[in-house]
């Protein structure tokens, strides 16, 4: 509920800004798989290190049109925080500052769905740092991997828990688990998992 009333009052505020398309309506038939690397899991703490995204459409998975950024080391990337993420300070030697991450991930999003494993957590992170720099919160309509698979899965567990841990279900769809850990592989991974459990055997990677 807060988060659309917060998108009503974003829309009407950017009404007439350089990002006002992204509250429409989408009517298109693609959906984007996005992950980030963060130093915390945190929403209040979490600083964003790298940010993986790959387009969807139907039922191919458009490897060839994907986002992958890294942002310069933030001051609370700390020895603990990379054992979490396995990222150090050298492997951003080459990031971009913050703002030109998230000017590239809304033009690469645009209106379009947003897929991911715990993607309420990416886009609260997205959502915090857009805010920041420009007002407003990410509006796009979220889809979540493990309630696509619980759903489709929970008639053959009546009465049972379903596991919804990300490698139970890469291994239940016998799917690669590419990169782990990294945002680019991450979101194509989910994005694999998503088309297998939408198209079933039909589904492939395309550039």
């Amino acid at each position: 509920m807060l988060r659309a009333i917060r998108r009503f009052k974003d829309k009407r505020t950017q009404k007439h800004g350089a990002w006002a398309h992204l509250f429409e309506k989408y009517e298109g038939k693609e959906v984007v798989s996005l992950d980030l690397e963060t130093t915390s899991l945190d929403v209040s703490k979490a600083s964003i290190l790298s940010i993986g995204a790959v387009r969807i459409t139907g039922n191919r998975v458009k490897t060839s049109d994907r986002l992958d950024i890294a942002l310069k080391p933030p001051a609370d990337l700390t020895a603990e925080s990379i054992k979490i993420h396995k990222i150090r300070a050298q492997d951003l030697a080459e990031g971009i500052e913050l703002r030109d991450a998230l000017e590239q991930v809304l033009e690469f999003i645009g209106n379009r769905p947003v897929l991911g494993y715990y993607v309420n957590y990416d886009i609260r992170v997205l959502s915090k740092f857009l805010r920041q720099e420009f007002g407003f919160d990410l509006p796009n309509t979220a889809i979540e991997l493990s309630h696509v698979y619980h759903d489709i899965i929970k008639w053959k567990h009546v009465g049972g828990d379903v596991d919804l841990r990300f490698d139970t279900i890469a291994s239940k769809l016998d799917m690669p688990i590419i990169q782990r850990h990294t945002a680019l592989g991450d979101a194509i991974t989910v994005a694999l998992m998503y088309v297998r459990l939408k198209h079933g055997d039909s589904s492939n990677l395309s550039g």
